[in-house]
């Protein structure tokens, strides 16, 4: 089963995919949970690019940009998700190829078309169809609260952009779950709140 978990910052993917995973596991289930940003990565290649990627001194064009992500996303899911799902496991992953779409397409200015012609040439046709997906989404001013909660995590290249930049993003987010009929998800609440909004909605 591929889980996929996405959302604009600060929505609390990750925080989300932990618990999920830790859920899933205490039912005796074999899960694999990563980010495909691979911020977290213990993988030093994958981290090397996502650094390049987040870095906020980087002046880098959203074209390259896309190419990047599209690296660490292969390789995470040739080294992680494949072998899991192969052996009837599970795969949750913090955001997807949606998220390219959105800050660097329909926010980026990157073409869509060719944004989606480059992942369907590198990434395997399973990718694109997940079992479950769920965009978390939260309103601005909760967004901001926890934004400023993170500290200097803010400092993040896309985390220091713009206030318009992030209304884009929501309207991105809204017309791609629109799109790909993808679900939404308030993720306004304490952790466990969401966490039982997120089993509901994916009938877990």
């Amino acid at each position: 089963m591929h889980i996929v978990i996405e959302g604009q910052d600060a929505t609390g993917k990750d925080t989300q995919a932990k618990l999920l995973a830790d859920y899933l596991r205490q039912q005796g289930k074999t899960v694999v949970h990563y980010a495909e940003s691979g911020t977290a990565s213990p993988d030093p290649f994958v981290a090397k690019i996502a650094q390049l990627n987040y870095g906020s001194a980087q002046d880098i064009d959203h074209r390259t940009r896309v190419l990047l992500y599209i690296v660490n996303r292969y390789e995470q899911w040739r080294k992680l998700a494949e072998p899991a799902l192969k052996n009837n496991g599970i795969v949750i992953t913090t955001r997807s190829w949606y998220s390219t779409l959105i800050y660097e397409g329909y926010a980026g200015g990157v073409d869509v078309e060719l944004i989606t012609k480059l992942h369907k040439l590198v990434m395997p046709e399973l990718y694109f169809h997940p079992d479950k997906v769920v965009i978390m989404t939260l309103s601005d001013q909760d967004r901001k609260k926890r934004l400023e909660a993170q500290g200097k995590r803010k400092a993040e290249v896309f985390k220091s952009m713009s206030p318009n930049f992030h209304n884009l993003l929501n309207e991105s987010y809204l017309k791609v779950a629109k799109d790909f009929a993808v679900p939404t998800l308030d993720a306004a609440g304490s952790p466990e709140e969401v966490h039982a909004k997120l089993l509901k909605l994916f009938c877990l």
